[in-house]
């Protein structure tokens, strides 16, 4: 029989960590530990707001499932089964789905990469991501971090000062930009006009800058945007593929919200599939979360798994960041 542990960690960061609908100077996240004998799993959750989770709430849920028999889960089938039949938030059924998946593994002595059939990749290049400050601060925070060593930055903006950041941001730095909406805007046009804006700027796409519920207002913007449009919170574990791929060039997966790496990799699928631009990104995780999303990286061109560098005390040390690049 498994023996199944939760611990809660609080995160500090190295500086605020502000987006568009919210800022924050920690992160509590809960780390979830099975063990079977000599062997164990670990895995991560990272509660997200923007879906109602909780530290709070994932703990009761994580007290169900023990109550309710996890321990007596002896397969793999028997887990998606289980967590099937006992529904808990997305990132609280990564952190167990992906806890039980580093148990089997290290029991057959294979890897995560194995385990899924996918190529290993020793390293990942990832983007680097400027929280939303003050416009005449982010040239300091550029070379006070070092940031051009990243071949690619993402730019968090709200509505009032994107462009002011995005052309701050391009003052310090010749890098390819990704800018993030985090649903800041209402209006698809005013979107437009945004981007018409940065026509002299190198803007490789533009991640969700409408609500998610704006279902025919992506579609619109998808028709009149000059720049590629990719989804992120469009995109949870069971995305319509039907209604993203009239919406946007792209998919952001994050396991985090897909619920476990069979889903993330199935999300992965769909959208290749749908002729979409696949991309993997983050939450605020230790190196566990980012070791984790770097098992389904090969051949994906967009990675945003830098959620572990703003920590100021990362506890783990299972991922280093050389030049900007992720090694295992």
């Amino acid at each position: 029989m498994l023996n199944w542990h939760l611990e809660t960690k609080e995160l500090h960061l190295r500086y605020t960590w502000k987006i568009a609908r919210n800022a924050a100077d920690s992160k509590t996240n809960l780390f979830v530990r099975v063990v079977d004998g000599a062997c164990q799993g670990l895995g991560e959750a990272a509660p997200n707001s923007r879906y109602h989770e909780t530290p709070e709430l994932l703990v009761q849920q994580f007290k169900s499932l023990v109550q309710n028999g996890l321990a007596q889960v002896n397969s793999m089938a028997a887990m998606q089964d289980f967590l099937k039949f006992y529904p808990v938030a997305n990132a609280l059924r990564f952190a167990i789905e992906s806890a039980y998946v580093h148990l089997l593994c290290q029991q057959q002595n294979i890897s995560v990469s194995q385990f899924l059939g996918l190529k290993f990749t020793a390293k990942v290049p990832t983007m680097y991501t400027l929280p939303i400050m003050a416009p005449g601060l982010i040239s300091d925070f550029v070379q006070l971090n070092n940031l051009n060593r990243f071949q690619v930055l993402k730019i968090k903006v709200n509505q009032p000062d994107a462009l002011a950041l995005v052309q701050a941001t391009a003052a310090v730095s010749r890098r390819p930009f990704v800018i993030d909406g985090n649903e800041a805007w209402e209006n698809p046009e005013e979107v437009v006009a945004f981007m018409r804006q940065l026509k002299d700027l190198p803007v490789l796409f533009i991640e969700q800058p409408l609500p998610a519920s704006k279902v025919e207002e992506y579609r619109y913007l998808k028709k009149n945007s000059p720049l590629p449009v990719f989804a992120d919170e469009s995109v949870t574990d069971k995305p319509d593929f039907l209604v993203l791929r009239d919406q946007f060039h792209g998919v952001n997966m994050k396991l985090m919200k897909a619920g476990g790496y069979i889903n993330g990799l199935r999300i992965l699928q769909e959208t290749q599939k749908h002729g979409l631009q696949p991309m993997i990104g983050c939450m605020v995780e230790s190196s566990l979360g980012i070791w984790s999303a770097m098992q389904l990286c090969a051949g994906i061109r967009y990675a945003d798994l830098d959620g572990f560098l703003i920590l100021k005390d990362e506890p783990l040390g299972l991922v280093r960041e050389q030049d900007g690049e992720l090694i295992f």
